[in-house]
């Protein structure tokens, strides 16, 4: 049985379709990131995952049960970690885990909890007196309280500092080892091709591209880009083949096949045995076909 299964959903706000007849499934035990765009829908699906909001038409199922209908059973199941969490203030650490503990059937120890997201040394401290940081990572902790089969997690590292945000995926990795299902959405490309099995791109309410990062990458139809300094006492013409572009000694060119371009460039440097510094060569990323199929960024 699928964690997720997602069939022809459609969501209609008056006239206009926020989801537009979208198919996804989401594997038990997946890292799975939904990716997209503001106002591409993406946020609209969650929330019909979560039973938040009723779907148009098509039909979900979340831990096989529908969301709507059988809102008490998958909520007792699931973990929500929004991007901001109301939480009293005043409470301590152990304070809030042990209150929203208190609401679900089957609940994480606190202290596990606490060692887990990295707030030991918060534990009796109010939340009031948390940084960002530790306040972002007590509201996984309440996300987790609950022990959830399937965990929602809505921006996680928004704020994050690099060394912060290095640590809270070390706990995604964690809870995906102990074989939870992790929906992730996320504005960092980086972010979603270190954690995701599977990666959904949603632009203008329809899935455009889904599969691994791996297999995403490799449909890019863009060219590889390889980078060099021209060596002292040589010239641009003096090249075995016509850069791209050439701007103060630096050279760019774009090749479909560059294996044979670096051949051509190797042996021409070994003849005047002269070297490509700075050399480099690079696929096109996650990033770039995120903008490529969503159209962000172009004029």
């Amino acid at each position: 049985m699928a964690a997720i299964e997602i069939k022809d959903l459609v969501k209609i706000y008056g006239a206009t379709p926020a989801v537009d007849g979208i198919d996804l499934m989401v594997e038990p035990g997946q890292v799975f990131a939904l990716l997209g765009p503001n106002g591409a829908g993406k946020t609209t699906t969650v929330e019909i995952l979560e039973g938040h909001r009723t779907a148009t038409s098509g039909s979900v199922k979340v831990l096989g049960m529908d969301p709507k209908a059988e809102s008490r059973g998958v909520r007792e199941r699931i973990g929500i970690v929004l991007q901001e969490t109301a939480v009293e203030r005043e409470l301590t650490v152990t304070e809030a885990l042990e209150i929203y503990g208190g609401v679900y059937p089957r609940r994480r120890p606190t202290g596990e909890l606490i060692d887990l997201v990295g707030l030991s040394e918060k534990a009796s401290a109010r939340i009031k007196t948390l940084s960002g940081g530790q306040q972002r990572r007590l509201e996984l902790a309440l996300g987790l309280v609950g022990d959830p089969d399937l965990l929602f997690l809505d921006e996680p590292t928004t704020g994050f500092d690099p060394s912060a945000r290095r640590q809270a995926w070390s706990i995604v990795e964690n809870l995906a080892s102990l074989g939870k299902t992790i929906l992730l959405t996320t504005h960092y490309m980086d972010e979603a091709q270190h954690l995701a099995d599977e990666i959904a791109i949603i632009a203008q309410g329809r899935i455009v591209a889904e599969g691994t990062p791996g297999d995403l990458v490799a449909r890019s139809i863009d060219e590889a880009t390889i980078r060099f300094s021209l060596p002292t006492g040589t010239s641009v013409s003096d090249l075995p083949l016509a850069p791209t572009t050439a701007s103060d000694r630096r050279v760019m060119l774009r090749s479909s096949t560059p294996t044979h371009l670096l051949h051509q460039l190797t042996s021409w440097a070994l003849e005047r045995n002269v070297e490509l510094n700075d050399l480099s060569v690079s696929r096109p990323s996650l990033e770039d076909v995120y903008l490529q199929l969503t159209g962000v960024g172009d004029e």
